[in-house]
């Protein structure tokens, strides 16, 4: 818990200090070689006091999330999983899976329910709502096993762009990690979130995706992270996922 004054306010090194940055001492450093930037401007001055909640900080360039009692969790979906928080039908859906988190949580984007990996919870409508925009490109990692195996041509017509019958999908980068002649492991980055997009452009190429999981949303990765299980978001991570939704 970030300690105030009766304005709201707090030292600047104090609030690097508490939020993990540093030490006190190697935050005042910091400070005085320039390297801390509060809305805009490079703060030097000593016991400079800011608005915790509010001040846009960057420290040697990576934001710093302001304190707030939002929310932000990184969750991995298992297969099955329907990507809503209730579902009339009656099938396991990301509530049952948040069960134990008191408040009230938006996902980010969707996941097809036979697609696992990883997907962002948060109490944070505003965020929530930027990062699934597909505006601001925050990149998606997919990795999918998919029917046979896909030429070197394939793979260029994916980066060079498929036509899909609701528009154009583009490709940030696609490479094969294993291929046989029955089945091949393909890695794809893209930034949209049409619904089953990822299904619609393998199979546009010839390549049925046989099972698909995604493992990375911009800066952040599934890792570790068992199914089922959730964590949260690193500050590096917010701050970086901040800037992109521009908020």
């Amino acid at each position: 818990m970030i300690e105030t004054d009766d304005e709201g306010l707090i030292r600047l090194q104090k609030l690097l200090a508490q939020s993990g940055v540093a030490s006190r001492r190697k935050c005042e450093e910091l400070m005085l070689d320039g390297q801390v930037v509060v809305d805009g401007e490079v703060v030097t001055r000593l016991g400079t006091k800011v608005d915790p909640r509010t001040a846009v900080i960057r420290v040697a360039g990576k934001r710093l999330p302001p304190v707030s009692e939002k929310v932000y969790l990184v969750l991995h979906k298992p297969r099955g999983v329907v990507s809503t928080m209730s579902d009339p039908q009656g099938r396991r859906t990301l509530a049952d899976l948040v069960a134990d988190r008191p408040e009230r949580l938006f996902h980010v984007g969707r996941l097809d329910t036979d697609t696992s990996g990883l997907i962002i919870l948060t109490n944070d409508g505003d965020f929530a709502q930027r990062l699934a925009h597909p505006s601001y490109e925050v990149d998606k990692t997919y990795v999918a096993e998919v029917e046979g195996e896909p030429t070197k041509a394939t793979v260029q017509r994916l980066l060079d762009g498929v036509t899909l019958e609701d528009g154009p999908v583009t490709v940030s980068s696609a490479r094969l990690r294993n291929a046989t002649k029955d089945k091949s492991i393909i890695e794809l980055v893209i930034h949209e979130g049409r619904n089953r997009i990822v299904r619609r452009l393998l199979a546009e190429v010839g390549h049925p995706v046989l099972r698909l999981s995604r493992t990375r949303i911009g800066p952040v990765a599934l890792g570790t992270l068992a199914p089922g299980k959730m964590r949260e978001l690193t500050l590096d991570e917010l701050g970086e996922l901040l800037d992109a939704s521009q908020l």
